[in-house]
């Protein structure tokens, strides 16, 4: 049986009922889901390293070799490296890890792996239970922690991708009693409602309301409908986002 949704006007009236895409009735899998988000965010790390030579770009040297010229031995100084000074003189010990302006013992290297890449597979099946999280109601509710008066997942007629100021997404979000949620959100510095279009103005004008994140379907990832690896983010979907969301999970 095909899952159905209400269709939202602007004004947060039902107009008309629409198909939903198959990958709504996605198995839930909570643990690919984690993995997926874990993975997309270790991508947005910023790679890090110490500078080679830091450190160690100084005069200081050791001569270890007994009775060498230059030796630190019978000079009552630790024998470690130290800087030379004019006249064959012996300054401060640097080079070593536990000297003043020293190297690091073990700094960060530029060459580790910090990427936990995914199966692409495994990643449009933790994308596709994400979405069927979002249509759900127990899930949605228990993440928001607030009863949603509106149907699940919620379906925005066409002419709300065309918005193209903040008030007027306010004014629609207020139709649809989720201010509650955006107050909540913007006082404990959480996530809210998420708003994924297949383009037009409004991505521009949501984007400047505190904790909406608005993205089009293409750009459309796990860690959007899962924040914190918790599935079940109220999402809002234009109803033109709907075959394009379809087109994604096409074999």
């Amino acid at each position: 049986m095909i899952m159905k949704a209400s269709v939202y006007s602007c004004e947060g009236k039902v107009v008309r009922q629409v198909d939903l895409p198959h990958v709504f009735e996605t198995p839930h899998r909570a643990d690919l889901i984690k993995r997926a988000v874990l993975s997309e965010e270790s991508m947005l790390y910023q790679p890090k390293g110490a500078y080679r030579w830091a450190g160690l770009n100084t005069s200081a040297r050791y001569r270890g070799r007994k009775d060498d010229f230059g030796a630190v031995k019978n000079k009552g100084i630790p024998h470690l490296p130290h800087e030379v000074l004019p006249k064959g003189q012996l300054g401060k010990v640097k080079r070593v890890p536990h000297a003043v302006r020293g190297r690091r013992a073990h700094p960060p290297k530029s060459a580790k792996k910090i990427i936990e890449f995914i199966n692409p597979k495994e990643g449009m099946l933790a994308l596709a239970s994400a979405l069927a999280f979002s249509a759900d109601r127990k899930s949605v509710t228990s993440r928001s922690n607030d009863e949603i008066g509106v149907s699940l997942p919620i379906v925005m007629e066409n002419s709300f991708e065309k918005l193209s100021k903040t008030k007027d997404v306010m004014k629609v979000l207020e139709s649809l009693n989720l201010l509650k949620l955006l107050e909540k959100a913007k006082r404990n510095g959480t996530k809210a409602p998420l708003i994924v279009v297949s383009d037009g103005k409004v991505l521009k004008a949501a984007a400047n309301i505190a904790g909406v994140d608005v993205v089009k379907v293409s750009d459309l990832k796990v860690m959007h409908l899962a924040p914190g690896t918790h599935a079940g983010r109220l999402t809002l979907f234009s109803e033109n986002a709907l075959p394009e969301l379809a087109k994604r999970f096409v074999v």
